[in-house]
């Protein structure tokens, strides 16, 4: 498994260890990934996802994973985010279909 958000998208970058007497040697700077299991109101499931906590906050204050993938454009959205809204779009549709 990647070590790479599946909502925003952000992932490892590299850079340097700069010791006291300026000698450098390569680093990795890791994102701060947490499993997290998200309720989806449509879908009335949760949903395992793999998220930094950035990503987390950015869903919170969004309303919820609904609302927050639902209002983000497809470009900014990673593969398996595009997955899920697929699916909460045909639940809402199949819902909204069904009440009419």
């Amino acid at each position: 498994m990647s070590r790479r958000c599946q909502i925003t998208g952000k992932g490892v970058l590299t850079g340097n260890n700069v010791s006291h007497a300026n000698n450098k040697s390569r680093r990795r700077f890791l994102p701060n990934l947490q499993d997290y299991s998200l309720l989806s109101d449509i879908l009335g499931q949760s949903i395992r996802l793999r998220v930094t906590n950035h990503g987390l906050r950015t869903i919170e204050h969004n309303g919820g994973l609904d609302s927050f993938l639902l209002t983000t454009p497809n470009r900014k959205l990673t593969e398996e985010a595009m997955v899920i809204k697929r699916r909460i779009l045909q639940a809402r549709n199949k819902k909204e279909a069904v009440t009419a």
